[in-house]
């Protein structure tokens, strides 16, 4: 496969034990990446190759290969190999110092993966001296020692982050006598607007549908009021941006999540769908339920 011509990243995500590389691993799948961790090394050859074979194929791949992963001393140079080059396939190199290193799995109680009966330090430095290469060859190294997670997310995105992913907005309806969904980040109550379930010619459509979206819009304060609420969404996703968070969800609800959340919701939707780098996905919880 020529990773050129097909557009597609791949990534090796190596590193010391403790460093850090689970953390990026999500940081990375954020970013738009297919991780794969902990896959036998044997595999990882045929996964690569398979890449472009159909459109499904993740166009971004990375790799997590360490010194815990099968058949590691035996097929790390044929996994390297793949990366000479490839200005699309890169590595990563996750690195911290011994001592945040020894403090790191003294906090976990764990025992390190090349402890091999010896001390904690002993299987750090054996572990050194494995990957000195790979270090050698790596990409971008990150240390981690005084990396905090939005540090570590800051650090990441330059260099791997998706220019055309930025934010995702998920806009759910729900009814409040079904309770309020519990992953919200910000909650718009729609119980002050008019109800069409009390319009008999309404009552059987739901908010999806034109009459009832036509009845809950033309309330005279629903203008001003979706202006506002698009305003203090695009505040809290500019401090959401800020603390490293990419994912907002904002419930809408009403008595039955029928008529007036569904159809605030969509409306919603529609005006935030034309942010700048959002993604924007509409969810009806309690739709049909009645």
């Amino acid at each position: 496969m020529d990773m050129n011509d097909e557009g597609r990243e791949l990534l090796l995500i190596c590193g010391m034990s403790g460093a850090g590389k689970g953390t990026a691993s999500k940081v990375l799948e954020e970013f738009g990446w297919y991780v794969v961790d902990n896959l036998p090394l044997k595999f990882i050859g045929e996964l690569v190759d398979r890449l472009g074979e159909t459109e499904e194929e993740p166009k971004r791949l990375a790799i997590v290969a360490d010194v815990r992963s099968l058949g590691f001393d035996e097929h790390i140079g044929e996994l390297l190999g793949r990366f000479d080059g490839r200005p699309q396939a890169r590595i990563l190199f996750l690195d911290a110092s011994d001592e945040a290193l020894v403090k790191r799995f003294n906090n976990v109680r764990r025992s390190h993966p090349l402890q091999s009966g010896d001390g904690l330090i002993d299987g750090i430095q054996r572990e050194r001296r494995v990957l000195e290469g790979i270090r050698g060859r790596a990409d971008v190294v990150v240390d981690t020692t005084s990396l905090s997670v939005h540090d570590l997310r800051h650090r990441l995105e330059k260099p791997f982050g998706d220019l055309g992913f930025d934010f995702h907005l998920t806009v759910e309806s729900f009814g409040f006598k079904y309770g309020v969904p519990v992953d919200v980040d910000m909650l718009l109550d729609m119980r002050f607007l008019p109800n069409p379930h009390w319009i008999p010619e309404l009552q059987a459509h739901t908010g999806r549908e034109k009459p009832v979206q036509d009845y809950v819009l033309a309330d005279q304060s629903i203008e001003e009021y979706l202006r506002a609420a698009v305003s203090m969404i695009g505040l809290a996703m500019t401090g959401y941006r800020r603390e490293g968070k990419r994912y907002m969800t904002i419930a809408v609800g009403c008595t039955g999540g029928k008529h007036r959340s569904v159809a605030i919701a969509e409306s919603l939707a529609g005006r935030l769908a034309g942010l700048d780098s959002v993604n924007v996905h509409v969810r009806h919880r309690d739709l049909g339920r009645e």
